[in-house]
């Protein structure tokens, strides 16, 4: 693929990288390797301190390594790190997900780590390396997972004598019942601005549908498993079990329907989530249950990835080894998992937290998908979003929305 698309996005950021030392080793002598972190821990300072606290910890153990652990922001990350591999300047270590390693490295903006984790590879669960490895080496340490799942109002099922739904069918039963109280069953953010891993993605997976053929030189969402996910959204709309923005609405729960008690489940949450419809809603107005089944059960639940980039230099190459098996440690994964509400990558690495909604999400893990990795991943979720909202506003039938759009993702392929 061309580097061209990342040349100009350098231009455009300069002035994001102009503060930003490449490594290098500094006047005393210390190597020196910088880690772009981003907001896994969602409360500023708290993530300020224990990073600050990640950094002191390395270089007690490590004197002769300067860490610098510098806090980002997701937004415009993509353009942000693309800027800094063009640019040759920027982070030795960047927090990105599976789908970005593929399109990094397919612009050889990435490194192995192989050579990071070989004391201890064993204890990664074989999935969050799997997400990470390509052509048969590893492009990311994997430092914790999230994962989503099914959360209930179970006060407006109750009310309405409902079973809590738990297939497709269940929902599409619920719907009616539910919108002549004014109530929709479901809620789904169909934002442009909403990544489909959180939205759209987990209905396919569930509707046994892939994003991308097998190869990955084609897609697959324009397939009749596609077009039943798409349609269960749209017959859930015409059945008022979906809000009424629901094409437009972001992912949200503050404020939102789910937590006034307007919509009855949330189909793909987060644990923090969790933690804001209870706080809205009760403690025991909130449960959660496994993904919802369509022909199988999936969710989206991916490994965050601590990757080497191409901005390292060779001088610097242990050091910023050193750094990943440091973050990526049992004990460094314990305290990051329950500061943030994730889950471990290590199988020597407990759950952070005990009762039904760790349970629950544990459980989930095993139906988890972490997206399909793919140089243009990012690009056909964008051509494809319209498209969702086209059918979802009744503009266009479910299967012309998604023929049209995959037409236009095919032609971003043949240009990739």
């Amino acid at each position: 693929m061309s580097t061209r698309p990342l040349r100009f996005a350098a231009v455009a950021t300069a002035a994001v990288l102009a503060a930003t030392a490449c490594s290098s080793s500094g006047a005393d002598g210390k190597s020196e390797v910088t880690v772009w972190m981003y907001p896994v821990i969602k409360d500023e300072v708290a993530s300020k301190q224990f990073w600050e606290q990640a950094e002191a910890g390395f270089e007690k153990s490590h004197p002769d390594v300067d860490l610098k652990i510098e806090l980002q922001t997701f937004d415009k990350r993509d353009a942000q790190i693309s800027a800094a591999l063009a640019a040759g300047s920027g982070p030795d270590i960047a927090l990105i997900t599976p789908d970005q390693a593929a399109t990094y490295r397919s612009v050889r903006g990435l490194l192995p780590v192989d050579d990071a984790v070989a004391a201890d590879r064993e204890a990664f669960f074989p999935e969050t390396l799997e997400a990470a490895t390509f052509d048969g080496e590893l492009y990311g340490v994997p430092l914790f997972q999230n994962i989503n799942t099914t959360a209930y109002n179970t006060d407006i099922f109750a009310d309405a004598g409902l079973d809590l739904p738990t297939t497709w069918d269940d929902v599409l039963d619920a719907a009616p019942v539910l919108a002549k109280k004014g109530i929709a069953v479901m809620d789904y953010a169909g934002s442009a601005e909403q990544t489909l891993n959180l939205s759209y993605y987990p209905l396919l997976w569930q509707a046994g549908g892939t994003v991308f053929t097998e190869d990955g030189k084609d897609v697959a969402f324009d397939s009749p498993a596609g077009v039943s996910a798409l349609q269960f959204l749209v017959d859930l709309k015409k059945a008022g079990g979906l809000p009424a923005d629901a094409a437009t609405a972001g992912p949200a729960v503050e404020g939102a329907p789910i937590a006034t008690g307007k919509v009855a489940m949330r189909a793909v949450t987060s644990l923090p989530e969790v933690g804001q419809m209870r706080a809205a809603l009760g403690n025991d107005s909130v449960e959660l249950g496994l993904p919802l089944q369509g022909k199988v059960r999936a969710t989206y639940g991916n490994p965050g990835l601590l990757s080497l980039t191409s901005i390292n230099k060779d001088e610097n190459r242990q050091s910023a080894y050193d750094v990943l098996a440091y973050l990526g440690s049992p004990s460094m994964q314990a305290s990051l998992n329950k500061a943030a509400g994730n889950f471990p990558t290590r199988t020597d690495v407990k759950a952070p937290g005990s009762g039904p909604d760790f349970k629950a999400l544990n459980d989930s893990l095993k139906y988890a998908n972490p997206g399909e990795p793919s140089p243009v991943a990012r690009q056909v979720m964008a051509a494809l979003a319209p498209y969702i909202q086209a059918a979802l506003g009744g503009d266009m039938p479910a299967e012309e929305a998604l023929k049209k759009a995959a037409e236009e993702a095919r032609g971003l392929l043949s240009r990739a």
